[in-house]
């Protein structure tokens, strides 16, 4: 049976899961700088920030993902819907949504063999090749973060300390039907 410091410590336990937002700002200078302060400012830390122009060039589409408790999430939430460039927020966490993330690949110090793999890679999984020349390939992956995550794991596992990689933050939006996450 759990002592009574045991029972405390459990109750005190503060469980985080990830979350997805979808806020459309204004679309003027200065906003993602102050958004992304707001975070800051008050210690929360983002997973990826991404933020775009939307059909309508007065408005940007920011989708931000982040890893907190409930109570903080509702504080961001309330935080964000007061920030006067903000014109709506949307909580994607519990919701079907579509999302991707860019991920680009770099291998480099490749031989005419590593090439023909990379290519076959590329092929198999519905990668693009965007670019290389006669030492390096550059992939180019639009897929679910753990998908773009298992990308990564089998580049670094077959060209051992030869890849590069740069990935964008995810993009999302209401699922019509089936969600991709």
């Amino acid at each position: 049976m759990p002592t009574g410091s045991t029972i405390a410590n459990m109750e005190n336990t503060v469980i985080t899961k990830k979350r997805c937002i979808s806020a459309y700002v204004e679309n003027q200078i200065g906003v993602l700088a102050k958004i992304s302060g707001l975070f800051a400012g008050k210690n929360y830390n983002l997973d990826t920030l991404t933020v775009g122009e939307t059909e309508d060039s007065t408005m940007s589409r920011m989708t931000i993902e982040l890893t907190c408790d409930d109570l903080t999430f509702e504080q961001i939430i309330k935080q964000l819907n007061r920030s006067v460039e903000v014109i709506k927020v949307i909580d994607f966490t519990d919701m079907p949504i579509t999302k991707k993330e860019l991920l680009f690949i770099k291998v480099h110090s490749c031989k005419e063999g590593d090439k023909q793999e990379i290519f076959r890679i590329a092929k198999t999984f519905d990668l693009k090749v965007v670019d290389y020349n006669k030492k390096a390939v550059l992939i180019q992956c639009v897929k679910t973060v753990s998908k773009n995550n298992d990308m990564i794991n089998l580049f670094k596992d077959m060209f051992v300390n030869r890849i590069e990689v740069v990935r964008g933050g995810s993009v999302a939006i209401e699922a019509l039907s089936t969600p991709d996450y």
